[in-house]
């Protein structure tokens, strides 16, 4: 008997724990998931019903410790989840990506007092988001103008937030403030904030290109929150910021990964259905080394993806590793985009097929936890660093 043919594309040899929660992830998909994706990306609507899904499913606090309500699952078993997510409904793989953003400051830094309050919220559908970027500070985050000055025993937050994944769906928000302008990124706070407290105000959703399904929001401040509120320690939570971007950013390239290989399977089965002149185009070398270079670039960047996350769950460092998986993932994701809408052809740039909403989806992978460029700034920092290193081995 001949066994089965190995897939093109490397698949990650994974644990019983991330295989089960990948197939939770694939059923809700196949059955809900990809059914939804055309309908709420063309009215742009918040799909709560998915939502309830991910909670009902525990997929919504795969990553939360056991001890607060959540699953305790590992890095690696979670970004499973959310690359086959990612392959049915970007959307909704986004959506779960906020989530555990907003999760990881008070999972860093968080008393336990907080972590068991806002921890245990968060497994029951009730968000925390991450509020970091302002209009004017994307990149720059050490240069945010939001400012916390004490009023006795609590704090006076001031400013405006801005592309605030899950915004005004989330009834908690990781406000990023400074506490000491004078000192720049060595005077920057954190605080938890109620949507529903006085002077905090939503007034804001962005009209998006891709993942038009999820809400992104302004948040305007002018609150007073109580000390007990601040997470981690006065003045170094921009540190904290970053920590958080570091896994954000494996999120991201397991995003990335899912619509890539969402990319791959709609170009594949395109090439090798469609005829033209007498034969189907995957026949064509243009078509085909197209299709080679997309399966090859996708394992790669798979490979990079499921590494980061392993090293995570060891306990490494991963601001380098994680920075590369996604600016890698992101950026193959652009190019597998790319190639199905060109395979598909005036069907591929028409609504409402799957690969021009792909296309759209895939260009926010480039820019938000760190636009490319910033990533490539990260890594040309260490690169610097280690070549120093390696020069005063050499002199001494």
């Amino acid at each position: 008997m001949m066994s089965a043919a190995t897939p093109v594309i490397w698949q990650p040899e994974l644990t019983a724990e991330a295989e089960g929660w990948r197939r939770t992830a694939e059923d809700l998909s196949k059955a809900h998931f990809a059914p939804l994706a055309a309908e709420i990306d063309r009215d742009q609507r918040y799909p709560s019903e998915n939502v309830t899904r991910l909670v009902e499913s525990r997929i919504a606090g795969l990553f939360i410790p056991a001890a607060y309500g959540g699953v305790g699952a590992s890095l690696t078993a979670t970004i499973a989840a959310v690359e086959t997510i990612g392959m049915a409904c970007s959307s909704t793989a986004a959506i779960v990506c906020a989530c555990q953003l907003g999760a990881f400051p008070v999972l860093l830094a968080g008393r336990e007092d907080q972590k068991s309050f806002y921890l245990g919220r968060m497994t029951k559908g009730i968000a925390t988001s991450f509020a970091l970027s302002e209009r004017s500070t994307g990149s720059d985050a050490a240069a945010i103008a939001a400012t916390a000055t004490r009023e006795g025993e609590n704090w006076r937050i001031r400013g405006e937030k801005y592309w605030i994944g899950n915004g005004g769906i989330a009834r908690y928000y990781v406000v990023f403030a400074k506490t000491d302008p004078s000192a720049g990124g060595r005077g920057i706070s954190a605080f938890m904030v109620d949507q529903e407290a006085d002077g905090v105000a939503i007034d804001e959703l962005a009209d998006k290109m891709g993942i038009r399904a999820t809400q992104t929001s302004n948040l305007k401040l002018d609150t007073l929150v109580p000390d007990s509120a601040r997470i981690g320690e006065v003045n170094r939570a921009l540190r904290l910021a970053f920590q958080t971007l570091n896994v954000g950013r494996i999120m991201v390239a397991a995003q990335s990964l899912g619509l890539a290989l969402a990319c791959y399977r709609e170009a594949a089965t395109r090439a090798a259905a469609r005829q033209a002149f007498g034969t189907a185009i995957i026949d064509n070398q243009g078509i085909g080394y197209k299709l080679a270079d997309m399966a090859t670039e996708i394992s790669a960047a798979r490979m990079m993806l499921y590494e980061a996350a392993r090293a995570y769950d060891a306990g490494r460092d991963v601001a380098n590793l994680g920075a590369m998986a996604k600016l890698y993932g992101s950026e193959v994701a652009h190019r597998a985009a790319d190639a199905a809408v060109q395979i598909w052809g005036g069907f591929g740039y028409c609504k409402p097929n799957v690969v021009e909403r792909l296309y759209r989806d895939q260009r926010i992978l480039e820019i938000y936890e760190g636009t490319s460029e910033i990533q490539r700034l990260v890594l040309a920092r260490a690169v610097r660093k280690e070549a120093e290193a390696m020069i005063g081995t050499q002199d001494a």
